[in-house]
Order: C-alpha cells, then structure tokens, then sequence
C-alpha cells in the first residue's frame, strides 16, 4: 500500500515557515501591523470597504448576528453547513427557520427561502456550500423585497466568484475561515467583511472586549504612556487575529488563486472521470458562477459501503455535513425539508487539496470505478 491519503491537507510551503519569522523576532506575537496589513490586503483582494481579522470564521458569523439585530427575532438558514452557523443564530438569541436546498447543487433553494419569511423575519445566511455559487441574485432579490439583512457564510468558499463578484461580498456581511483546510489557511482564523462603516467600527471594538482602541493602536499611535486610556460602551469578546496567523495569512493569499487554480485541475480530472458510473451522480457546476471547490463532493447510491470500500484501501472519506435540523439542539426548529433529507443519506466526501498527487488522484479513482463496478455487476 502506498500510504493513507487524507481527506484535506493545507498546503504549506518554505514561504511561510519564513513569513513566521518576523512576529517570532519582533515579539509582537499579539493583535498588530501583520493584523493590518493582512486585514488591507483582504479587503483588496475580496474588493470591500472593510474586513476585519477575527480568530475563527465562528466568532465572525457570530458578530454578524450581533450587528443584525436578530434577537428574538428568526434567521432564514440552510441545514447543509458546519454547525457554527446556525449556532452563530443561538449565541445571539435568534431563531434559526431552516430551508431546502436545490438538489443539484446542496445550496438553499431561493423559493423555499421567501416562502418561509414571515413578519418575525430579520435576516437570512446563505452558505456557499462546498465553495459553489449560492443563486445570489435571486437571494439577493428576495433580501431587498422583504428588507432582510444578507449574510453570506463563505467559509468554504474564499476565492470563488458570482458574476465577477468575489463570494463573500455580494450581502450586506461576508463571513470567511481560515481554518486548517480551507482555501486560505492560518491554522484557525476568520474575517469579516462589509461596505457599512457604522457596522465595521462596531465589529473592531466587539472583537477585543468593546474597547475603542486595540493594543497595538494605543501603544504605537498617539503618546504610549497613556496607553491606558481607552472607553468600554458594550459587552464584547476576545475574538481577534494575532500577527502570527495573519503572517501565515499573507503568504496564502498571495497563493491563493494559484492554489484555487490547481483545486480545480483537481476537480475537473474527477468530473471526467467519474462522469457516467452507475450508481455515482456528480453535481451541478452553474454557469453563473465560480466555485472555490473547497470539498469534492459526490453521491452514491451505496454512500455508507463505498466509504467502507475507500476505507480499506487506506483512503478517507467524510459526510459534509449531517443536517442541523436533525441534530437534538435543534429539535425546538426542525421542519420537514424533503430534499435535504434525501439527498444527505448519499452525499461523500472524497480527497482535494491543491497539491494532491496524480497518483494519489488516480488511486482514489480507480477505487470508485471498482467500487461502481462491483456494485453493478
């Protein structure tokens, strides 16, 4: 056997062992110019006003629900996600309304989601699942026409596009992570992004406790020996990017189209591949858009076998994601939602990353294509 090969693998290179060594030297390992400067570059790249560093894409969605003002009030949400989002809804006293998905695709189905407002409804998240476009100018109409805010969960999804438009930036709120497998990665991390400036200002002070004046800002700007001076008007948290991550968090973003480009090499080869077996269905790719193919994701008729199958041949698989409205913290809200419940029982997560070898590539293949032939002989 030639060795396991992993479901997702960050892809690290000598740059950023070398992007480290600055904050390790300097000593200033905590909230700082790498925060700022990444923080801009983000903001560039992603074409925003603003976007500021959080230490996960969780403490993002959850300021998000702050800032809405969806306290008491309901949230319209898809069950196909990692659940931070919908607890993202709860951490702030909202009411998650969840919604079908398209069958093709996994992402919330637009009609389902406007016949589900009411006049309790607030705002709506939309999760770009597995790095493919969400229907955003459908969404973003249904948004307008009830005046609900949009927030976009693209944790999966940093880099894709809708439209020539960055995902992410299309809603009022654009939530990324920067967890240890996702397109841009700093070992844990999240950002926030957004055109309001009222919005922006309130997430800069909410992410360090509702101080007005960060750590580095006070002691590098303006007279350090009042440094102490600073005001608290709410309750905030301790959510904020140290200069550690966002040094790692520059060099990937550099890379990042690199590494998007070579994930969709990696996809493509899959298609083509995998295209017509029995029992394997692959899904929608919309012209409307670009994914970031975060995951590569399919469907087999025998999900729980064929992942036994790639198991035995030292190859991971994974489910992406059980739906949240099944989970007991959520029976309070669980509504039937037909597509999801029938689709979920046979999606399969299979291996991607950007620098996934051909042969391991072909491993993988060769694995299914055995698989599907055995199951339809």
């Amino acid at each position: 056997m030639a060795g396991r090969i992993q479901l997702f693998k960050p892809w690290f290179e000598e740059a950023e062992h070398q992007a480290l060594r600055q904050p390790l030297e300097t000593g200033w390992v905590g909230a700082g110019p790498k925060v700022k400067e990444f923080e801009q570059r983000f903001a560039d790249y992603v074409g925003v006003k603003y976007a500021i560093a959080l230490n996960s894409a969780t403490a993002a969605l959850h300021l998000a629900m702050l800032v809405s003002e969806v306290k008491d009030r309901e949230v319209l949400t898809t069950p196909m996600t990692f659940v931070s989002t919908n607890h993202a809804i709860l951490y702030a006293g909202g009411h998650p309304v969840f919604c079908d998905v398209e069958p093709g695709t996994l992402n919330v189905d637009p009609a389902d989601l406007e016949r589900r407002i009411t006049p309790r409804t607030r705002a709506l998240v939309v999760v770009h699942y597995a790095g493919h476009p969400c229907a955003m100018d459908e969404v973003v109409a249904i948004a307008r026409r009830h005046s609900l805010t949009l927030i976009e969960d693209a944790a999966q999804a940093c880099g894709g596009e809708y439209g020539g438009r960055k995902l992410g930036t299309i809603g009022d709120i654009g939530c990324f992570s920067f967890e240890s497998k996702k397109n841009l990665s700093t070992g844990d991390g999240g950002m926030f992004v957004t055109d309001d400036e009222a919005v922006a200002e309130r997430v800069r002070k909410l992410r360090w406790m509702g101080i007005s004046r960060g750590t580095w800002d006070r002691f590098n700007n303006g007279h350090p020996a009042r440094a102490w001076e600073y005001e608290v008007e709410e309750v905030g948290f301790k959510y904020g990017m140290n200069d550690i991550a966002a040094a790692l968090g520059l060099v990937q973003l550099e890379k990042l189209e690199r590494a998007n480009t070579m994930r969709r090499a990696v996809v493509e080869r899959y298609r083509q591949a995998l295209a017509g077996l029995k029992g394997i269905e692959l899904f929608d790719q919309r012209a409307y858009g670009g994914s970031a193919h975060y995951s590569m994701i399919i469907k087999a008729d025998q999900r729980d076998a064929l992942c036994d199958h790639l198991a035995a041949h030292e190859i991971e698989s994974a489910v992406h994601f059980y739906p949240n409205h099944l989970l007991p913290i959520y029976q309070p809200y669980i509504t039937p939602l037909p597509v999801v419940e029938a689709e979920w029982r046979r999606i399969l997560t299979i291996p991607l990353y950007p620098h996934l070898a051909a042969a391991s590539q072909d491993r993988v293949i060769a694995c299914i294509r055995d698989f599907a032939a055995g199951a339809a002989s």
